[in-house]
């Protein structure tokens, strides 16, 4: 089994930054693909960043290209989400997951372990 805790999330201006933290126990996640996703209320829980598991290849959402970057640290069992330029349609509560499977996907089906979730609220 594997936990995973985000943090780091919090109350920002717009244009502002976060960075979000997963960390990870029970078991490395070094072989794991890795995914942030977020869930605004009344809608569907989509996929916001993902990385392979050897960080070679990543995906980002069309809204967050060029804002938000995902890392991993696989000496720390974490995985980071910097976000730039937030915007207020970028609030939502943020999860991670870990998909044993390695490749990177898309998919929340897909996805096996889960965090509780983090709340990032953007003000405008």
């Amino acid at each position: 089994q594997v936990q995973l805790v985000e943090s780091g999330g919090g109350l920002v201006q717009a244009g502002g930054s976060l960075r979000l933290a997963c960390a990870a126990s029970g078991r490395t996640i070094r072989n794991y693909a890795m995914g942030w996703f977020r869930q605004a209320p009344g809608k569907e829980r989509d996929v916001v960043a993902a990385v392979s598991w050897i960080g070679a290849n990543t995906y980002y959402a069309d809204s967050v290209k060029g804002r938000f970057t995902i890392s991993r640290d696989n000496a720390k069992n974490t995985v980071y989400l910097q976000m730039n330029s937030l915007k207020p349609e970028d609030t939502a509560v943020y999860y991670c997951a870990a998909h044993t499977g390695g490749l990177l996907s898309l998919a929340p089906a897909n996805y096996d372990y889960w965090g509780q979730g983090t709340q990032v609220t953007v003000s405008s």
